[in-house]
């Protein structure tokens, strides 16, 4: 099931001046989104969006992407709307909005796990996945033998 999911402040959130749209710096009560094709069930109330943060001191671009840990986030999910398509033919079947409330917690930092690689990162194309793996095999060769 094709998802798209919003985390959305209340209205009056801590914080609410800092929230903004990158491209023309607007205020906006959007905290993040997902696009999820899991078959996981939505989020409820209750549920807290993953912060993702960067220790620099810990950060190898060979391993990490921009993040290097993650955490329980300090936004508490409150209300759940979803909104289905009459036309079953768009682009997702349902459309999730989770309003969220700023409820700090004292939740651990985790490291990123490591990076999972498959034919979908590479939208289905074998002969791209192979040459990947191919690249990949011989940079671990590489590194192993020095």
């Amino acid at each position: 099931m094709r998802k798209y999911i919003i985390f959305r402040a209340e209205a009056n959130q801590t914080g609410w001046e800092n929230r903004k749209l990158e491209h023309t710096q607007s205020l906006t009560r959007i905290l993040t989104e997902h696009y999820d094709c899991s078959n996981k069930p939505i989020p409820k109330v209750g549920y807290r969006p993953a912060e993702f943060l960067r220790v620099d001191t810990l950060h190898d671009p060979k391993q990490h992407g921009y993040s290097t840990h993650y955490r329980k986030g300090d936004w508490e999910v409150t209300k759940v709307e979803t909104y289905t398509p009459d036309v079953p033919i768009g682009e997702f079947d349902i459309i999730v909005i989770c309003h969220c409330k700023y409820s700090p917690i004292n939740a651990p930092l985790k490291p990123m796990p490591e990076r999972q690689v498959s034919i979908d990162s590479f939208g289905g194309d074998e002969q791209a996945y192979q040459q990947w793996i191919e690249q990949n095999r011989v940079t671990v060769e590489v590194k192993q033998s020095a």
